[in-house]
């Protein structure tokens, strides 16, 4: 459709002589493109927190606690305690090789931490150095604890972002000693954590060394077995339905116990946030649709007004031979034109609008930087615009089949 300096000059005063009209046309586009854009954005909005929110650990990870037995078996009673220690580790290890990339340590006890004057609780941590990337520790200063503080049982400790607030005062600590668990221990590092403040305020230290203080106690609280990170979540369930079985027939826990050992698959927790977000997505999606039609039915609703305004305009031009077919094509250039500039201008508004939003909602509504992929915002606005040109065009093809004298005597 080529549109000659005629055809713009015609469109122009139309809309200069019809500015309320013109204004309500293309408010109901932009209005329809601004909605569905910031709602579409909102959505993904939602998934960046749950991702954020609910995935701060490692998603490729099976958790494992001894518990106590539920059911008698094989000569033992009801309500054994299971345990497990630095052997389970390495059999489990050998065991399925292919298919674990490591096994994680975690011991956990509350201690009284002292430096120099000053003392507190905090959580500490026996941990194995893979234990940085299954929790997603993120160190500012200093380092992780390596494979040669668990060989050699070094009294080395990694303290939280909060921690070091609490002990030294915006001093450094890197190097300086803290006191716990009747032992001095050589600050390496200090972390963050996304999790929150409760994670910034536990230390980490070797689990071998916590294991010789505590008279060479080679006992085990949980086990964090990290998966081959390519495992499809269906896969990580047949493994964390072998870890079991294979427990059970070791620790000599009976099949049918739920108890005994409790297993976590982190993956699992991954597949219901993925899909809660999901479904989260497709309800606003679905209500920025609705509101997409609204804004097309709206249009449809105006279009019918601007021709049957334009009635006898129209009955006087046929008079003087214009054809149906050059009447429907001004309708159409002059609708294709407002829906086109207002749907863009809708269309920037929007992207403007989620990008100033930034965080701002993340605290309050837990929306986190909300977006829209441009090639969904340009055909949202694409299929807005077609539906504004169609909308002029059937009451445009109506009009141009009205006879002149018919058209002439309209009021």
């Amino acid at each position: 459709m080529i549109l000659n300096k005629d055809s713009w000059k015609e469109i122009f005063d139309t809309i200069q002589k019809n500015k309320l009209r013109t204004f309500l046309s293309g408010f109901t586009v932009a209005m329809g493109i601004f909605i569905f854009i910031v709602l579409f954005g909102f959505g993904n909005g939602l998934q960046n927190s749950f991702a954020k929110f609910f995935t701060d650990d490692q998603i490729n990870t099976i958790r494992i606690y001894p518990s106590s037995t539920s059911l008698p078996y094989r000569g033992y009673a009801s309500n054994r305690r299971i345990e497990f220690s630095n052997q389970d580790i390495n059999e489990i290890k050998k065991r399925f090789k292919s298919e674990v990339e490591d096994i994680v340590v975690r011991n956990t006890r509350f201690n009284q931490i002292k430096y120099k004057e000053k003392s507190n609780s905090y959580e500490v941590r026996a941990v194995s150095p893979g234990h940085k990337e299954a929790e997603v520790t993120i160190i500012m200063k200093g380092r992780y604890l390596n494979e040669a503080d668990i060989t050699n049982n070094k009294k080395h400790i990694v303290i939280g972002r909060l921690v070091e607030q609490d002990l030294f005062d915006g001093k450094e600590s890197i190097g300086e000693y803290i006191f716990g668990s009747d032992h001095s221990w050589r600050v390496v590092g200090v972390f963050q954590d996304e999790g929150g403040d409760r994670e910034e305020r536990i230390l980490y230290v070797p689990y071998t060394t916590m294991q010789e203080i505590q008279k060479d106690n080679d006992k085990i609280e949980q086990m964090i077995v990290v998966y081959n990170s390519e495992m499809t979540y269906a896969q990580s369930l047949l493994l964390e339905d072998k870890l079991e079985s294979y427990i059970k027939e070791k620790k000599i826990i009976s099949p049918d116990d739920n108890r005994g050992v409790y297993i976590s698959n982190t993956g699992e927790t991954q597949e219901e946030t993925k899909n809660f977000s999901s479904l989260l997505q497709t309800i606003i999606s679905f209500i920025g649709i609705g509101t997409l039609i609204a804004g097309i039915i709206g249009i449809s609703n105006i279009m019918v007004f601007v021709v049957k305004e334009r009635t006898k305009e129209l009955g006087i031009r046929k008079a003087i031979g214009a054809t149906p077919k050059s009447i429907i094509l001004m309708i159409l250039q002059e609708s294709i034109f407002i829906t086109t500039i207002s749907g863009y201008i809708g269309l920037i508004m929007a992207m403007l609008t989620l990008k100033l939003i930034g965080n701002n909602l993340q605290e309050k509504y837990f929306i986190s930087n909300p977006y829209i992929d441009t090639g969904h915002a340009l055909w949202a606005t694409i299929i807005l615009i077609f539906f504004g040109a169609l909308a002029g065009y059937l009451p445009a093809r109506k009009a141009a089949k009205i006879k002149p004298i018919i058209a002439l005597r309209d009021k």
